[in-house]
């Protein structure tokens, strides 16, 4: 049996205040705690300003929760939601189900051209929208440019994992507890899976072949987790088996990584208010193998929904046009400044040289996102798209079964190729029950 976390932040509600002379509709809004949701729920007022007549409910859960609530609810048309927050793998697979409203009417004002045309793409079906992204994102490195420099190593703007590996051993020193890499760990399929899913792409690594055989017994996957076991266990921090987004950007702002992989998201925070380092963050791209031709780039946009089954889908759409919109971007550059603007869904953002100037990941989190091939993420010959992930239905279960066994090697329960034997098994095993073979 599977086992999720716990909620971190149950269900609290953010309401807009009754006004006399307007029948109220309430919705309920499922969405996840990163930094950029709970930002979002602070600016509520201004939503509440303008639409009077709606009430807004929020159930915010830890990502892994998430998922699993949203997908059982939707999936047994349970309707306990009126917006999700999901992302790039969920959509279009969902989409054709006819689980989701499809996303059609916005204003003039909306402009749906505005997105960037791989987002507007990975969240269509046959040229119809099924979700409004909230942010998008790749992923880069980010780094301590302070003790890149004090080590004596360098970290240029598209660097190998072999000089990665070599900048975090230089970087670390446990003893003041600075560790020179902080990677996803905690087991999810959009938590290490993620990362490793990146990573193996990086490696030259493939999740399945042409007859949909899995690969873990291959040398590029067996490269692959043993690098990142080396990462982990040598210059990571302790207990990083539990450790995914939000608690290695906890990491990094309090000053104890010497580099975070991970999502292009997480620029505007890790050089925010809250980041004890904001002043000495440089970027690169995410690492390549040598030899390999291939960057570990993926496409990935948290974005809101409305699940079919909800009774209130004009008031869904009113609230979902609100927080998606340039309107919104505005709104938290006027409250926040630009370098805290939902990054990586609009043309307009990247075109604006207000923005340009105050996030000097700007650039990099574009060209990122631009290099992305969801159609070919190896370089090998492979049956499925995707980036980070595949996308299948089966993956969800699949990657969370496989996170399971990396996240168990990195708390040093079992080695790499136990980890990998295991995995190829529960995958060869979930695809015959699929009938994929």
């Amino acid at each position: 049996m599977k086992r999720f976390p716990r909620v971190l932040l149950g269900a609290c509600a953010v309401s807009a205040l009754a006004t006399a002379g307007f029948a109220q509709t309430s919705i309920t809004v499922a969405t996840v705690n990163n930094g950029d949701m709970i930002r979002m729920q602070g600016l509520m007022q201004d939503f509440n300003d303008k639409n009077p007549d709606i009430e807004v409910n929020w159930v915010t859960l830890e990502e892994n929760a998430l998922r699993q609530q949203v997908t059982t609810d939707i999936a047994t048309g349970g309707g306990q939601y009126d917006v999700l927050t999901i992302g790039t793998y969920e959509v279009p697979i969902w989409g054709r189900q006819g689980w989701l409203e499809p996303l059609e009417g916005f204003s003039d004002d909306y402009d749906v051209e505005d997105i960037l045309p791989a987002v507007r793409e990975a969240l269509s079906v046959d040229g119809t929208m099924y979700a409004a992204p909230f942010y998008g994102e790749s992923a880069m490195i980010m780094y301590r440019t302070d003790l890149v420099e004090e080590a004596g190593v360098e970290m240029p703007d598209s660097p190998t994992w072999s000089q990665v590996m070599a900048a975090a051993e230089a970087m670390t020193d446990k003893d003041n507890e600075v560790y020179g890499i902080c990677l996803r760990g905690k087991a999810g399929w959009g938590e290490n899976m993620a990362f490793l899913g990146a990573m193996s792409n990086s490696y030259g690594a493939r999740w399945f072949d042409m007859d949909w055989n899995p690969q873990f017994d291959s040398p590029e996957w067996e490269e692959t987790v043993t690098d990142y076991l080396h990462m982990m266990q040598n210059y990571g921090p302790p207990g990083a088996s539990s450790n995914g987004f939000n608690e290695n950007l906890t990491l990094f702002q309090q000053g104890k990584c010497g580099m975070w992989i991970d999502a292009t998201v997480a620029a505007g925070f890790v050089t925010g208010p809250d980041s004890t380092v904001a002043d000495s963050v440089g970027f690169a791209q995410f690492p390549n193998k040598e030899g390999v031709d291939n960057h570990g780039n993926w496409l990935w946009a948290w974005s809101l929904a409305i699940p079919a089954s909800s009774q209130k889908k004009e008031a869904a759409q009113t609230f979902i046009e609100w927080a998606t919109s340039k309107g919104y971007t505005e709104l938290v550059a006027s409250e926040q400044g630009w370098r805290a603007a939902p990054p990586g869904t609009r043309t307009s953002l990247y075109e604006n040289a207000d923005y340009q100037a105050d996030a000097p990941f700007a650039a990099m989190t574009l060209d990122s996102m631009n290099a992305v091939d969801t159609q070919k993420p190896s370089v090998q010959d492979i049956p499925y798209t995707g980036a980070q992930f595949v996308a299948i239905p089966e993956f969800q279960g699949i990657g969370t079964d496989v996170g399971q066994q990396m996240s168990a090697a990195v708390a040093g329960q079992k080695s790499a190729e136990e980890a990998l034997a295991d995995a190829q098994q529960l995958t060869d095993d979930a695809m015959i029950d699929a009938g994929y073979k």
